[in-house]
């Protein structure tokens, strides 16, 4: 064989496998570069929303909690309140979920045990019964009524009977569609703990129920947006308790997520039921201002209810909030409750604290 062309071919084929060689290099160094952008981009998201698909990651904040604008006393005074970072379910707790955690526990609701004859000793044994308090509408051709008539004691209404012993979650021979996806109700203050324990998550204070309710919106009126819109939440169209014209498509309480969510991916933060806080009622909420994650504890006084105690503050409204009537469908809407009462129209959502460096967020940021 010629040399110059043996030489020739080795250097050819020294060629081919150098570049045999380089490109296989390339196609190693990409593979490794694709699963560390893969370990990095899974470790970024685990980061940025620790929080279950079941809630939304609020980031922590300042905003201006309250409302000057109000004409209920309650609501009035406007300050800087700081919330570190959480996370929040996104739809209230449903039936379903709350199901799941009585089968699992046994446990039985406030509403599901006889009222305390140590606590009750001038009740007579039938008034003793197992209850809650219920919504009726006024009946036909009524043109007044006295103030809270339209909530009744119906013995045997609970979660599971919303309306009494005669209703149920579910009854397909009635022709009753099933009631799972609907917030549960008939929820004390009680139950609320019970479930949050269970779940590993806690009841949001009123300054992390308000933050995430304004969804972004610093010091609009509503969640949405600064303008009244009855199909953008579950409220009472017409004139109450008289008639409701169902402009939103529901009588009663609605399916969680019938409506649109507000901006941080949340349903129903106004309307549809009231929700527990872990607040204690104050009228005023001067003390929580340039607090970092406040909560009103120890001590609770309404005006209105000066008989009772250990009152707390509900957020959000219901499906019975009408202009004409409590119009509580706001952020910076509040009403107090005692902790012992179920009734149609409250129920529950619940949080998980996060550390506040999971992000790295100036505390002094508006929403």
């Amino acid at each position: 064989m010629n040399y110059r062309h043996s030489i020739r071919s080795s250097k050819s084929e020294n060629i081919r496998d150098g570049k045999k060689y380089c490109f296989l290099t390339l196609i190693f160094i990409q593979g490794i570069a694709i699963a560390l952008l893969f370990i990095n981009t899974t470790a970024l998201a685990a980061t940025v929303n620790p929080c279950p698909q079941s809630m939304a990651m609020i980031s922590e904040g300042t905003f201006k909690m309250g409302s000057d604008n109000s004409s209920f006393v309650e609501e009035r005074s406007l300050g800087d309140v700081t919330v570190t970072n959480f996370c929040i379910d996104k739809y209230e707790v449903t039936n379903a979920q709350f199901g799941e955690f009585v089968k699992a526990t046994g446990y039985v609701t406030v509403a599901e045990r006889p009222l305390s004859q140590e606590q009750f000793p001038d009740l007579p044994d039938e008034q003793r019964l197992p209850g809650s308090l219920v919504f009726e509408m006024a009946k036909p051709g009524v043109k007044q009524v006295s103030f809270l008539s339209w909530w009744h004691w119906t013995t045997g209404a609970n979660w599971r009977h919303p309306f009494g012993p005669d209703s149920a979650l579910a009854q397909p021979a009635a022709g009753i569609a099933s009631k799972f996806n609907y917030p549960v109700v008939h929820i004390a203050y009680e139950d609320a703990l019970a479930y949050a324990k269970w779940s590993g998550k806690s009841l949001p204070s009123e300054a992390q129920w308000e933050y995430a309710a304004r969804g972004g919106l610093d010091g609009a009126i509503y969640t949405w947006g600064n303008e009244y819109s009855e199909h953008r939440a579950n409220t009472w169209q017409g004139i109450f308790p008289f008639f409701n014209t169902k402009a939103d498509g529901h009588l009663g309480i609605a399916p969680v997520g019938s409506f649109a969510p507000n901006g941080y991916g949340l349903y129903d933060m106004a309307g549809n039921v009231w929700e527990w806080t872990t607040d204690f009622f104050e009228v005023g909420r001067d003390r929580k201002f340039h607090q970092i994650n406040p909560i009103a504890s120890n001590q609770s006084f309404d005006p209105n209810k000066p008989d009772q105690s250990e009152l707390h503050v509900i957020k959000g409204g219901s499906y019975l909030c009408a202009p004409n009537y409590c119009s509580r469908y706001r952020p910076a809407a509040r009403e107090s409750e005692s902790p012992d009462t179920g009734t149609t129209h409250i129920g529950f959502r619940l949080v998980k604290n996060l550390p506040s460096s999971t992000l790295s967020i100036n505390p002094k940021s508006k929403i």
